[in-house]
């Protein structure tokens, strides 16, 4: 590993903010194999001994990175905590054993496929737009949908004054009163997809992510997790689209 500051070391021990570790370092309280540390001194964490008033200071174990896919019922916000007190996807995934985070948005009245990690790299390059990782959709819109809406749903949009990548949009079912669109976008920017119905005059009644990347959500129960196989692991890893 490579040398970090003290200050850094004791923040990312859970010990002390770097400021409190800073005033530590002053008072003398502080040593690293055996001599009174410096402000500003660097430390290896796998080879120094960093002593806090006579207690030994240890990075904790790093958890092991897991990357897990929920699928997420309507009616659930994409966050850990929600001070309003409305349910949250870290209910459904609670019992995994380590803290994830939600990889980009999946809205309140959406559903389907949804990652959640604890790598931070990863998570920025599935959520980055600029990677533009395929996420598909379908969409199931009131009424008959004409070959001129289908159109207009490709070109592409703007939100919060950028412009999205083109659309792919196919009819995948029509019972007569309801149409099911499968909607491929590479952005995933918010309500995206509303948005583009709704450009079009199409009304959403549900809205479902089946897939992301290489991933396919398949026959995962709604509200249920399973982690990645390693397969799909070194598939999404090496996925830009």
């Amino acid at each position: 590993m490579e040398p970090i500051r003290i200050s850094k070391y004791f923040t990312d021990c859970g010990v002390m903010s770097r400021r409190a570790a800073d005033t530590a370092v002053e008072r003398g309280e502080v040593k690293v194999n055996g001599v009174t540390a410096v402000l500003g001194q660097k430390v290896d964490p796998d080879t120094d001994t960093v002593t806090w008033k006579g207690k030994k200071i240890v990075l904790p174990a790093t958890p092991a990175k897991t990357v897990i896919m929920l699928n997420k019922p309507r009616g659930y916000l994409t966050t850990l905590s929600d001070d309003k007190g409305r349910h949250t996807v870290a209910e459904l995934v609670a019992d995994a054993g380590v803290r994830l985070y939600p990889v980009g948005r999946l809205d309140m009245d959406s559903d389907g496929l949804l990652l959640l990690t604890n790598d931070g790299d990863l998570a920025n390059k599935l959520a980055h737009p600029s990677h533009e990782v395929r996420k598909v959709y379908l969409a199931y819109v009131e009424g008959a949908v004409t070959a001129e809406q289908m159109t207009g749903m490709t070109h592409p949009i703007e939100i919060d004054g950028k412009m999205t990548s083109p659309a792919e949009v196919r009819k995948a079912a029509f019972n007569g009163f309801e149409t099911a669109l499968e909607v491929t976008i590479h952005d995933g920017r918010n309500r995206q997809v509303r948005r583009l119905c709704e450009r079009e005059g199409l009304y959403v009644r549900k809205l479902t992510r089946v897939a992301e990347g290489p991933l396919l959500l398949g026959d995962l129960d709604e509200g249920k997790w399973r982690r990645l196989t390693a397969a799909e692991l070194r598939k999404l890893k090496g996925s830009h689209n």
